[in-house]
Order: structure tokens, then C-alpha cells, then sequence
């Protein structure tokens, strides 16, 4: 759901308690649509999260670490210009709206105190996320709107003042006494209780609004509904909850949700920036991925899929050489009949002898061919057909590998967490000529090197987890030693994981929760009960020749494990 006005409520108090008086050190702007402050406040430093995302616009703390381009975006070199050494003095929101007010004070060129604003607009498709001077004059925005002034539209622009959204016409249902909330739930027309709902007042959501509807259990018991719910918002005593839903989670809020019944389970999470940072994480790494490696997507798509058609054919082109034996048998028959033929038959009538009862037989002959010449051509086709399923079998095994490695790389793309590693897949595709090398040295993309996933077991052992082929080759080929233990998914595409034993033993513990890794970062990674096959690296081969990624094994043993994606959230090095 989109951070509701309540929810931001709840944001905001949190927010306030720890980072106003805080320093900003630091200013990254991860992705167009996010920045993220890094705050040096009492005694901690903090990362402050501001999305102005039109999908799902928030603020929170966070503690992930996201990719940062090469090249700063402009907006963040502004921010980094005004903000950089600021303080934060405050942090405002107006009632009920979704935009949050953080007022700064920073030194400008001249050594002078000034005062700098950074609003953020949580508003949907229309978030922004604004830098205001002293007197509230928009200095720049992640988003320019420019809006159309003989329709009362808004704009959004530098050297403009700054006026923000209009407020909704309806009332504020934490400021009502009893009677006033009762005298603005009359209900003649009839609506329903949760649009009714939603057109009296402002700040409500419609998870929120169908929630007091259900606990009311009607249109009388609205008003203490309402009550009960300004009691909560105006002693500020939210607390954060997670909606999940066979085992996924799908929503949150600032109160436990009844009215989906006990297959929804409402569960406690520790503040707010805790919920919203995991809540988002794998659904915006995701929708990244997704939109960065799109072509990527499209071009091993149908490259796999064209790999699969080409298999199919030659499938069953060597299923048609399986009865060649008949060829050379019919050879036999017409060369024994060689007496009783002459040029112009078109069927051979006689006794097949290759029949157990010795039954009689039609052979198909060409008139313009002599007998000897019918008989030439059986065994050559016979021979064409030997000679086929020989080739035809090398060139289905070498479809498979390319089958298995296309499918290797599209679960590279899904395991990929940013640029740098979509880039490395780019550079294997390039390699492997499946993508097209830039003409001009100007439009050749530089090469990059993504790093794996580092992970420390619960005994302190590291665990080296590959996100492509290129680093699986890495880690499996180059970086680790013969005693160190290898593991993978078996028969099923995922990532190389290293269990590293710098000269001493595994114990049972890293080596489970290094399989539940392999495990995880795999096709299956949302399945149950994954085979997952280990050994010492001493017993893992490249073959000569071999696509990126591809190795042999002997000598393993298996174990069977659960995914676990927390596990792998806990044991991840930052």
C-alpha cells in the first residue's frame, strides 16, 4: 500500500526523535527517484531514506546499502552544494497531509548561517522532493512541474515560490468532538459506511476506513470507532505492523488489521523504518532489476527460446534415424534379388529374410534407376542416417548446455542487485556473443566488476555467494583454495557458493546455513526441501570450453534444506 497520511504521521514522530539535530555528512542518490542522507546525530550515524518513487513515495531510516552511480545525478551535486555540513532543525507535517517539512540550517559560500528547506511530497504519482531556500523559494526539485496556470494547476519550478498541494475540502476527524463527528456521518443519501467514510474526511485510507467500518460492525458504531482511533492519533501512540499473508508480507499499518480474518496475521514489527525498509526492499530491487535489465530479459529470452525450437527439431530429426536399420536391410533384400529385377520396377515383390517367418515383403524402387543403383541408394541412405544421429547427438548435447546456460543467466538477471551486476551480465552476453559489441570505441561500455555476497555464518566463517556467472567462474575457479567446501543447488540453476575453511574445519552449523544460501539464491529459492550438493573445491572442474559458470563435479555429498530468506538478510556482511 502507498505510505497512507496516518502512517506518515507515525513516520515523522519517529523520525523526529532521532535525526533533528543531526549533521549531514553524506548525500547519495541511489537510483531518479531516491536520496538518501547520511546523518552523523548523538552518538550514531543514521541513513535517512527520502523516495519521491510516484510507486511508493516514504521516508524512513534504513540500514541497506543500495548502489550509487559512478557519476552523481545534478540534483544530488545541488543537494551536496546547499545541504552538506547542514543541520537538521526540524521536522514538520502539516495535519493529515502526506509531505514532510525538514528544516535545515547549512553554511552557504560566503561562511554565512542560512536556512535551507527540503520538503517531501509522499503523494502518489504526483511525489516530489523539493530544495527550498530561506524565504521558501524552490531552488530545484527531482521532479519539475509544469503546470498550467489558466486551470489553477500548480507548478513546481526553480525561482518559483513554493506553494504546496491544495488540502482536500473535508474535515479532520481527530479534531471533532463526539457530536461534531456524529453531524458529519449523516447519511441521507445512504452511502456506504466506508465511503462515507472516505468522503467526510481527510488522512483516512481505505484499508484504514474498512477497518473502522469492521470493527464498528455498523453505521452506529462508527463515531466510537472514531473515537478511539483520535485517542491514538493524538497521543501519538502508533506502533507498526506488518500484514502478512501465507507467509508473504502484503500490507502494513499503525494498528492491528481484523477484517481479513485469521489468514492474515497482523504482526508487531520494532518502529516504522524497520517495517518500511523491508517491506520495500526485495519489491523495489525487483522492479529495478526489471526495468534496468530489460533488454537483457528480451534478448536471452529469445535467444533460449530459440535455442528450445532448434532442440525440439533435432529431437526429432534423430528419432527419424532410429529405424535406419530397415534401410540396410531392404539394401540386403534387393541386392539378393538382383537376378529377378531390371531397370523400370517400381516394387519389389519377395521374401524378407531379416523376418522370423519369413514373410513377404514391398520394397519401393526408383524406374529411372538400374537394380544395382536401388540397392546403392538404401545403404547410402542408411549410411546418411548413421552419420545423422551421430551429429545429430553432438548438437543436441551442445543445445542442452546452451539451453541449461540461458536459463543459468536469466536466473543471473533475477539475482542481480543493481547496475554493476547487470553490467558484468552484459559483458558474459558480449563475450559469449549473444549480445552485440559496440562498433565505436566511444559507445563501447566500459567493463565493470560487480563483487559477490559476502555472509558471515552464525560460528564466523565466511560465505562467498556468486550473483552471476562471471563471479561464480571467480570465486569457484580463482579465489578459492582446494580445501574450501563448494555448493550448489542440484540439477537446478543458482548461484556457486564458497564455504571458506582458511585451514581449519567445517562445523555443522556454517556448513547448514551456508546449503540454506545455495539454497535461496537459487530457481528454487521459494520452494521447500532443495537438494543442494557440496564438496572440496579440489573435486570442481571447468571443462575446456565451457560457458561461463559451467562446471563438472565428483566426490559430493547432499544435503536437503529450506530457503530462507531472513537468514540470509541476518547473515549478510553490510
Amino acid at each position: 500500500m502507498p505510505l497512507d497520511a496516518l502512517c506518515l504521521t507515525a513516520v515523522a514522530e519517529e523520525l523526529r526523535r532521532a535525526v533533528v539535530g543531526g549533521k549531514i555528512d553524506k548525500i547519495y542518490q541511489p537510483t531518479r527517484d531516491e536520496i538518501v542522507l547520511f546523518l552523523r546525530g548523538q552518538g550514531e550515524n543514521l541513513k535517512l531514506l527520502l523516495s519521491a518513487n510516484p510507486g511508493h513515495p516514504r521516508a524512513h531510516l534504513t540500514t541497506l546499502s543500495r548502489e550509487n552511480p559512478d557519476k552523481p545525478p545534478m540534483f544530488c551535486m545541488l543537494l551536496r552544494k546547499h545541504l552538506l555540513g547542514g543541520r537538521i532543525l526540524e521536522l514538520n507535517q502539516p495535519p493529515l497531509e502526506r509531505i514532510l517539512d525538514f528544516r535545515l540550517e547549512t553554511i552557504d559560500e560566503l561562511g554565512d548561517r542560512v536556512e535551507r528547506r527540503l520538503v517531501l511530497e509522499a503523494m502518489g504519482r504526483s511525489a516530489n522532493l523539493i530544495l527550498l531556500d530561506g524565504e521558501g523559494r524552490i531552488i530545484d526539485c527531482i521532479r519539475r512541474i509544469d503546470g498550467d496556470l489558466s486551470r489553477g494547476q500548480r507548478q513546481v519550478l526553480p525561482g518559483l515560490f513554493y506553494r504546496p498541494p491544495a488540502a482536500p475540502a473535508k474535515l479532520n476527524p481527530f479534531t471533532l468532538d463526539e457530536d461534531e463527528l456524529r453531524g458529519a456521518l449523516e447519511n441521507p443519501m445512504g452511502k456506504e459506511p466506508e465511503k462515507l467514510l472516505m468522503d467526510a474526511f481527510t488522512g483516512l485510507s481505505p484499508l484504514i476506513a474498512r477497518e473502522i467500518v469492521f470493527r464498528a460492525g455498523g453505521e452506529e458504531g462508527l463515531v466510537q470507532e472514531l473515537l478511539k482511533l483520535q485517542n491514538i492519533v493524538q497521543q501519538n501512540n502508533f506502533t507498526a505492523y506488518l500484514l502478512v499473508r501465507e507467509g508473504k508480507p502484503v500490507d502494513f499499518s499503525f494498528l492491528p488489521i481484523l477484517q481479513y480474518g485469521p489468514e492474515t496475521e497482523s504482526i508487531r514489527q520494532d518502529s516504522f523504518s524497520a517495517l518500511l525498509d523491508g517491506f520495500y526492499e526485495r519489491r523495489e530491487a525487483a522492479e529495478r532489476v526489471k526495468q534496468r535489465g530489460q533488454d537483457l530479459v528480451k534478448a536471452v529470452t529469445n535467444a533460449r527460446d530459440r535455442t528450445a525450437r532448434k532442440l525440439a527439431n533435432q529431437e526429432k530429426e534423430l528419432a527419424a534415424t532410429f529405424d535406419r536399420e530397415k534401410l540396410r536391410e531392404q539394401g540386403d533384400i534387393i541386392t539378393s534379388n538382383l537376378h529377378r529385377m531390371e531397370k523400370g520396377m517400381a516394387v519389389l515383390h519377395a521374401q524378407n529374410f531379416y523376418d522370423p517367418d519369413y514373410g513377404e515383403i514391398d520394397i519401393k524402387l526408383d524406374p529411372l534407376l538400374t537394380p544395382q543403383q536401388n540397392a546403392a541408394k538404401y545403404y547410402k541412405d542408411y549410411n546418411k542416417a548413421k552419420k545423422a544421429e551421430e551429429m545429430l547427438t553432438i548438437q543436441i548435447e551442445k543445445g542442452e548446455r546452451e539451453l541449461e546456460y540461458l536459463n543459468s543467466v536469466l536466473e543471473n538477471i533475477r539475482l542481480a542487485e543493481g547496475e554493476r551486476d547487470l553490467g558484468e551480465i552484459r559483458q558474459e552476453l558480449t563475450d559469449t556473443g549473444y549480445l552485440r559489441r559496440a562498433k565505436t570505441a566511444a559507445k563501447r561500455e566500459k567493463r565493470v566488476a560487480g563483487k559477490p555476497m559476502e555472509f558471515r555464518s552464525s560460528s564466523g566463517l565466511r560465505i562467498t555467494v556468486g550473483k552471476n556467472n562471471s563471479q561464480n567462474d571467480q570465486i569457484t575457479t580463482k579465489m578459492a583454495y582446494k580445501s574450501d567446501i563448494w555448493l550448489h543447488t542440484q540439477k537446478i540453476h543458482g548461484s556457486h557458493v564458497i564455504l571458506w575453511l582458511e585451514g581449519g574445519e567445517a562445523d555443522a552449523q556454517s556448513l547448514t546455513e551456508a546449503a540454506i544460501l545455495a539454497a535461496t539464491f537459487s530457481q528454487a529459492g521459494d520452494s521447500t526441501r532443495v537438494p543442494v550438493d557440496y564438496t572440496p573445491v579440489k573435486y570442481v572442474k571447468k571443462p575446456a570450453g565451457a560457458r561461463p559458470g559451467m562446471v563438472v563435479y565428483t566426490t559430493y555429498q547432499t544435503a536437503v534444506v529450506d530457503p530462507d530468506h531472513e537468514l540470509a538478510k541476518r547473515l549478510r556482511v553490510k
